[in-house]
């Protein structure tokens, strides 16, 4: 409007004679109109100042429209141009020869409505003109009325929606994740599971599922098992909890080593045991490898006395009461005394702990003696993982060339009992064969990497003959 004013201020000192033309300057310093020529004779200075105000009235305007896209509340401009034109009405029409004309109602569509933006105020935002109440937040479809806003292409939101949307929530307090003292978002994800958590909740005491890992929400209580151990309820759905209820599955995993021509030959018993149980029979054995931090089965050659477990706990609010335990003294009469499996753990992470405690049995009893622990606990977990796949993907083809219909028919049978396999335990089972399958330690997991290329390469038979022979895996 700086040019209007001047023009405004200079218009009466202007003169003009017949035959002589004014250039005049027209908005942009680059565009330069010849005015119509008039003689002072067939028209009067106020036409002439009226068809100047004209000019300056439609070139505003067209000046406007050029500025840049952005936030731009178009208000008092177009008040003044109004007002000057109401009390000034023009003669003559607005003389600008290629200037396209500038028509304040209807040049703007509004990119919410579609309709025009005929009066009043509106804004710009990335090249598109709104009403004001037509600038919404994606999200929550409100109008954003704040000064910021934040983008995700081009749908704007209010800031707090966008946070809500984008930033990354805590799975166990549910509040949003904080940011380190670098500024930046830093939380702990589990890697099957994806659950992702704060990471002081690793040194918080939150209390975390002894078979799946997950870690206790706060709107979702964990059941404590007594031994220092908590549960959640998924797991606990096909949790088995005393040595009766785990009879039949181990029966059917003995039968599953059956059908692959690998018979035990002695009946060896299995006690479900509490951790401490667990712990001491440890202490008891003078040899063996144990996962730690956690042992969760053994496989016993001395004679020892066990507490096991005669009578399942019952759930009491979020623990677990009225077990019977009874102490057992197991005998030896071969080189395999007993195995113990800790008590509560859901079905199928009990039946791949004893098809791996089964396997160190089979070896004693077959005379394999003085394996290093790469090579015998890793050929214990390829069964304990051949296991599993038998029972979470029925229909894979990855057995033995020594295997039989037998062993799957077998397992499967034990799943049918309880009506099958849920959607959960499908998953627990996808998760234990990932623990296996991932195991960082030398002897569990390098041991199983190692033992499982030498099984797929040459078969589970030729792969023990070798191990009998050399005592190590084939290359």
């Amino acid at each position: 409007m700086k040019w209007l004013s001047k023009l405004f201020r200079s218009g009466n000192n202007r003169g003009g004679t017949a035959g002589n033309r004014n250039h005049q300057l027209i908005g942009d310093e680059n565009m330069v109109w010849r005015a119509p020529f008039r003689s002072v004779d067939e028209r009067s200075r106020t036409q002439k100042e009226k068809e100047e105000l004209d000019h300056a009235i439609a070139l505003s305007l067209a000046e406007d429209s050029k500025r840049p896209s952005g936030y731009r509340w178009q208000d008092k401009d177009n008040e003044l141009a109004r007002s000057l034109q109401d009390k000034n009405p023009p003669i003559y029409p607005p003389y600008a020869p290629s200037v396209p004309q500038y028509n304040p109602y209807g040049t703007r569509i509004c990119g919410g409505c579609q309709q025009d933006i005929r009066y009043g105020n509106y804004l710009g935002c990335m090249g598109t003109f709104f009403h004001p109440q037509c600038f919404c937040c994606r999200s929550c479809g409100r109008p954003i009325v704040e000064n910021e806003f934040s983008l995700s292409g081009r749908d704007p939101y209010h800031k707090s929606c966008f946070k809500e949307l984008a930033h990354p929530k805590c799975e166990v307090c549910h509040q949003f994740i904080p940011t380190n003292r670098a500024g930046l978002i830093e939380y702990r994800c589990h890697p099957f599971w994806s659950q992702k958590y704060c990471p002081s909740h690793e040194h918080d005491n939150t209390a975390r599922c002894c078979s799946c890992e997950r870690l206790e929400s706060w709107d979702a209580r964990y059941i404590s098992v007594g031994d220092g151990r908590s549960l959640c309820f998924e797991c606990m759905e096909s949790a088995i909890m005393d040595t009766g209820d785990c009879q039949p599955l181990y029966h059917a995993i003995r039968d599953y080593y059956e059908g692959m021509n690998m018979k035990l030959d002695q009946q060896i018993p299995m006690l479900l045991v509490e951790r401490q149980a667990l712990n001491e029979a440890i202490v008891g054995e003078k040899n063996g490898l144990h996962h730690m931090p956690e042992t969760r089965g053994l496989c016993l050659s001395e004679e020892q006395t066990v507490t096991s477990i005669l009578k399942r706990p019952r759930i009491g609010g979020h623990q677990l009461i009225g077990m019977r335990t009874q102490p057992q003294k197991l005998t030896r009469r071969c080189e395999v005394t007993a195995i113990l499996v800790l008590y509560s753990l859901p079905r199928l992470l009990t039946g791949a702990i004893l098809a791996h405690e089964l396997m160190h049995g089979w070896l004693r009893l077959k005379g394999y003696r003085n394996l290093n622990p790469e090579v015998e606990e890793g050929i214990c977990q390829v069964l304990s993982y051949m296991w599993l796949e038998t029972e979470v993907m029925p229909g894979f083809k990855n057995m033995p060339s020594t295997s039989t219909s037998a062993a799957s028919s077998s397992t499967s049978s034990s799943s049918s009992k309880k009506g099958g396999k849920s959607n959960v335990e499908q998953k627990l089972g996808e998760f234990f064969m990932h623990q296996i399958a991932n195991d960082s330690s030398p002897a569990y997991g390098g041991g199983f990497r190692a033992a499982n290329a030498a099984v797929n390469k040459y078969g589970l038979r030729r792969t023990l003959d070798h191990i009998r022979l050399t005592g190590n895996f084939p290359l």
